[in-house]
């Protein structure tokens, strides 16, 4: 059954890094606009509620993954979950922001009326199965880029077999005991690097089993520069710095792989040897990736985590393919066996564009495939609709910030001018094609097939570069030859609530 409609100015959709962001940029620049905070889950939080597996943390530096407004003041750069949960609702109650959320609503769909010039938004209460609609002027996507529900979860032969525990890591049990256990974590990415070391901490032994090897390297769970500044500045004059610091650096650092890839990967490789020590492992075979430094994401090993782990006994890498699972372990190609109580299968994400969302345009469904994406936020052919998507080479929330301050300075533009409507229009124009997301991991390609184009061209560009994306979003201007405004419709609107309305929806 259908209720009765509501109206905002603005919809943001999920409440994660990303539409905390963009709340605060709204209130900041716009304060007379409405908004409200759709989040299908019943926290806020994002990723950092979602998953629950040991030892889940950043893996980028939290200078450059918090937010550009409020300082990170906790002594570790690389933060564990319950840390980066407390700072988000520690923000979100600084700015007044809880009010504007609304939990367990679920974005289906997304229709776009001329007529009206609105977005009339389909959403499912969560608790009651009840369909709903919601009218918004603007529309902003901040629910990430992979799908909560499902797991990229590969079946393997004999699965029915094996006599104990299969654990996926976003779905992991609150009371999994894997004390004194026998562990195989399937996987060789940012999760696996991740589990492995905490999970040994008491587990009889864990074994992480990878096809084939990913780049990992160390780094101190603190930075040394970061809490010297803080105690000889000002707050936020000395996090303003590090920020900065360590967005240059990590631009260098990725320019340089792409530059002389040989080199990096030499480095890298040498710097494994020593943090495993005295060892006799393998590291060609175990270590040495395939692919140039890049080509996929590095993964992280704060404080030596990993290669402690393996150097003390506790933890193992092998290098194989599974041939079958058994009543006991697994079985590999190689004739070697890994006994085992309890698999976990780190096996990635199932990548998924706007949530799934269902879009029409006046009717039209939108096949965003078909789209070019505009300045990495909006899509040719689409109005007032907008998504927040991360950086793959850096921290997520340096381009967040960058896109949500940028809305709401494009909506406080279009109220000046009278404009109700602005889209991307890129008919006409013979824009060279590239792909939307240039790396190579297995979850990026299986999913490229949802996600619009991008060109070479400004402003059809994705950018991967802070310092041009600061140029551009934060500096230069919002009109330009392919974005078409418009003004309000001569059919009146539907009656938009006023902030204390739409607060009370």
């Amino acid at each position: 059954m259908q209720q009765n409609a509501q109206h905002t100015d603005v919809l943001i959709v999920g409440a994660g890094i990303s539409g905390i962001g963009s709340a605060y940029h709204l209130q900041k620049r716009c304060p007379l606009k409405s908004y409200m905070i759709f989040e299908g889950r019943d926290n806020l939080g994002g990723t950092w509620d979602l998953f629950r597996y040991p030892g889940i943390r950043s893996d980028s530096d939290m200078y450059t993954f918090g937010f550009n407004f409020k300082p990170w003041t906790n002594p570790k750069a690389i933060a564990d979950a319950p840390s980066i949960l407390a700072y988000l609702k520690e923000t979100v109650e600084e700015n007044d922001i809880e009010r504007h959320i609304r939990f367990g609503r679920h974005v289906q769909a997304a229709d776009w009326d001329s007529s009206e010039g609105v977005w009339r938004v389909t959403w499912q209460d969560k608790a009651t199965g009840t369909i709903s609609e919601t009218t918004c002027n603007f529309l902003h996507m901040c629910s990430g880029y992979y799908n909560y529900d499902k797991a990229h979860r590969p079946s393997f032969p004999g699965e029915a077999d094996f006599a104990g525990e299969i654990v996926h890591p976003q779905f992991w049990p609150e009371d999994l005991d894997y004390s004194d256990k026998k562990v195989v974590v399937i996987g060789s990415g940012a999760t696996a690097v991740t589990l492995v070391p905490n999970m040994a901490e008491q587990a009889e032994h864990v074994t992480m089993l990878q096809r084939s090897p990913s780049y990992v390297a160390s780094r101190p769970a603190e930075d040394g520069i970061a809490n010297s500044l803080r105690r000889a500045l000002p707050t936020k004059l000395a996090y303003a710095a590090v920020r900065w610091k360590n967005v240059l650096m990590g631009m260098y650092f990725y320019n340089l792989c792409k530059r002389s890839p040989e080199k990096v990967k030499a480095h890298l490789i040498e710097e494994v040897r020593k943090g495993l020590g005295d060892t006799d492992i393998d590291v060609d075979k175990h270590f040495t990736p395939s692919y140039n430094p890049w080509d996929q994401r590095l993964c992280l090993v704060p404080d030596n985590d990993l290669f402690d782990a393996i150097s003390a006994g506790r933890a193992a890498v092998v290098t194989d393919t599974i041939k079958t699972f058994t009543a006991n372990g697994i079985e590999l190609e190689s004739g070697e066996s890994l006994e085992a109580d309890i698999i976990v299968t780190a096996t990635g994400l199932e990548l998924q564009f706007m949530s799934g969302l269902a879009v029409t345009v006046d009717g039209e469904a939108v096949n965003f495939r078909d789209s070019t994406t505009y300045k990495g936020m909006m899509f040719s052919g689409v109005p007032n609709l907008a998504i927040t998507m991360g950086y793959t080479n850096a921290s997520w929330t340096l381009k967040s910030d960058l896109i949500c301050a940028y809305i709401a300075r494009l909506l406080k533009h279009m109220d000046k001018n009278g404009y109700s409507r602005c889209m991307p229009i890129s008919a006409g124009q013979e824009l060279p094609e590239e792909p939307y997301l240039d790396l190579t991991s297995g979850y990026v390609q299986r999913a490229m097939e949802q996600f619009p184009k991008q060109s070479s061209v400004r402003p059809w560009r994705l950018y991967q570069n802070y310092v041009l994306d600061y140029l551009g979003l934060k500096l230069g201007g919002v009109e330009d030859a392919a974005m078409q405004f418009s003004k309000r419709p001569s059919k009146p609107a539907s009656a938009a609530a006023r902030p204390d309305m739409a607060n009370a929806a």
